[in-house]
């Protein structure tokens, strides 16, 4: 059977969520009820998976709980260091175009903030408030059980898709963080994950800060003719 096709309205709605989706890096202390968090992960829950495996695992975080996190890897950070990644998420020798493009965005928002390519200091200090969550009143992580196979994050990077687009149609706003996975063991101690969950990333959840200059960055999108080869249309 054909389903209903969606009203012109839903179209609108859906595409502005996507469209005015980006990275936010500095929230707002405005709570998030945890009724609101279950929505989203309900709403994230429904996305396609192979053979229905729904691979995802989330770790939700407010309050004391979050601030306990974030305070075991801030005193990691400025110690001892990273832990290190459990998987490849950057490629081993960066090359053209997205070496271009990284260093775009990177610069744009150290510029935005005022910090010169030298001033290593003040890089590490915007980094570590990744481990904060940018301050955002819920911090999520995620995490996936190491059996399972390479194509499992492909169907776990749609359900973060749906869980940001979702958050975004109800005025809220994310950052999805792979910093978190520099510090695995160290989330696997404070929140008590087992050894067989591999610490995918982080995310951020709450309501932007809109006067963070950090907040106005746009991160550049190529046009479709740059990464598609559209064939035998008319």
């Amino acid at each position: 059977m054909s389903q209903t096709p969606p009203r012109p309205d839903a179209v609108s709605a859906v595409d502005e969520a996507i469209r005015t989706r980006h990275s936010i890096r500095r929230f707002l202390p405005t709570p998030v009820a945890r009724e609101v968090v279950e929505e989203l992960l309900a709403l994230a829950a429904c996305a396609p998976s192979g053979t229905n495996v729904q691979p995802w695992k989330v770790y939700a975080l407010a309050g004391d709980e979050k601030t306990r996190l974030s305070s075991a890897i801030i005193d990691k950070f400025n110690s001892t260091g990273m832990d290190g990644r459990e998987f490849d998420y950057y490629p081993k020798q960066w090359v053209e175009p997205w070496l271009g493009r990284r260093r775009k965005v990177g610069f744009a928002l150290y510029g935005l903030l005022g910090i010169g390519k030298e001033d290593k200091a003040a890089m590490k200090q915007q980094t570590a408030r990744n481990y904060l969550f940018f301050d955002a009143p819920v911090g999520l992580i995620l995490t996936i059980d190491r059996r399972l196979g390479q194509g499992m994050f492909i169907d776990y990077g749609m359900f973060m898709a749906n869980l940001m687009i979702a958050a975004r149609a109800r005025g809220l706003d994310t950052c999805a963080q792979a910093a978190f996975a520099d510090y695995h063991v160290t989330i696997r101690e404070v929140l008590d994950i087992p050894d067989d969950e591999v610490v995918v990333c982080g995310m951020a959840l709450g309501y932007a800060d809109a006067d963070a200059i950090e907040n106005t960055l746009r991160s550049e999108r190529e046009p479709v003719a740059g990464f598609s080869s559209l064939r035998g249309f008319p």
